[in-house]
């Protein structure tokens, strides 16, 4: 693991970079398109776009009648 850290006075600004690994995980829903996942990393920022399937799951929904 390399690490550099710079930090200027006057209008401080501090710069951090690592050069090891990380890993995140989590869990996605079972509506999203597998196939249409993307990701992106440009200038240190990680973008990651999840489509969901459009189609309306008729089994989750309820109609409740008010009045």
């Amino acid at each position: 693991m390399r690490s550099i850290i710079s930090k200027e006075k006057e209008n401080y600004r501090k710069k951090e970079f690592s050069y090891s690994s990380i890993r995140r995980s989590f869990t996605l829903p079972e509506n999203i398109l597998e196939d249409k996942i993307d990701a992106k990393y440009d200038n240190g920022i990680l973008k990651v776009q999840i489509p969901k399937n459009n189609k309306a799951d008729n089994k989750s929904k309820k109609a409740i009648t008010v009045g």
